[in-house]
């Protein structure tokens, strides 16, 4: 059991007690905030929820990315409504014009919730739940809103664990409500932040999102291509949305990369789809 660090108390405040230097270096949060004391930070942030999920015996996840404004259809509706509103009043407004479209794309993809919450659902009752052991294929996201919520809320209705991995950012944001509170961390780093959705992870399972969703995806290709990290089923959720915000084909013609890279992912549009591809390339590779 661990035990925490006795601190020691002088018998009277000197000046010597009190100057901040006196305090021991891990309780001295200036002193850890410190740019010299960065390579400590970053370690402490790959080392905690490392040594937690081991305490878990997580061995294995599946990660799910998405955006964090495509949120539920009645959450989706509400927005669309509210923004042609504002519309009605001021009818000729272009930057009104323009939100009621972009509600109605959004409205037209809040679907893809419950597909990640059907998705997460399966993954967790098919791996975790009435299963002894390891906790094999636990769902991960980055434990915000949106298509993250979707997938965090699947597992927790499962009766399941699932990880949440926040990241600080400069407006409010805290963990949604169905990560595993013992599971839900907060990061500083985005390069820490992404070695932990990677470390255990043994597909993933990107929804249509922003720049965030895009950023992960991409990075998770380019290891794959490179040979830093084995390869594991990386599914896009969604041909429409995907083919319509990235031209894969002509990134081939343009001889940047090669056509057998867009062999490193597929895509799909259910998810029994998607869990039926995890499966069998688990059955295929023994």
């Amino acid at each position: 059991m661990n035990k925490k660090t006795p601190v020691s108390q002088p018998a009277e405040d000197t000046p010597q007690s009190s100057s901040p230097s006196y305090r021991l270096a891990f309780y001295d949060n200036d002193f850890m905030a410190r740019d010299e004391l960065r390579p400590v930070r970053l370690q402490l942030e790959l080392l905690k929820p490392e040594i937690l999920q081991q305490d878990f015996n997580i061995h294995s996840t599946v990660v799910i990315f998405g955006g964090t404004r495509i949120k539920d259809e009645v959450s989706a509706r509400e927005s669309l409504t509210k923004a042609e509103q504002k519309l009605s009043a001021n009818p000729e407004d272009s930057i009104l014009q323009r939100k009621v479209r972009i509600a109605r794309r959004v409205l037209d993809k809040s679907h893809y919730y419950e597909d990640a919450r059907k998705l997460a659902h399966i993954i967790t009752r098919e791996s975790q739940v009435d299963k002894c052991g390891p906790c094999e294929m636990v769902v991960v996201t980055g434990g915000g809103p949106g298509l993250m919520e979707a997938a965090n809320r699947g597992a927790y209705e499962a009766g399941g664990k699932s990880i949440g991995l926040n990241i600080v950012l400069p407006h409010e944001q805290a963990p949604n409500p169905y990560v595993t509170p013992e599971l839900s961390f907060q990061f500083h780093y985005f390069a820490v932040r992404k070695m932990h959705f990677m470390m255990r992870a043994k597909a993933l399972v990107a929804f249509p999102g922003g720049f965030g969703t895009l950023d992960e995806l991409f990075e998770t290709l380019t290891l794959i291509q490179t040979g830093k990290m084995a390869p594991v089923p990386i599914l896009l959720f969604g041909r429409d949305y995907w083919e319509r915000i990235i031209d894969f084909e002509a990134i081939v013609d343009e001889g940047t990369i090669d056509i057998d890279d867009l062999n490193l992912f597929s895509f799909v549009e259910s998810a029994d789809e998607a869990w039926a591809y995890i499966k069998a390339f688990y059955t295929d590779s023994g």
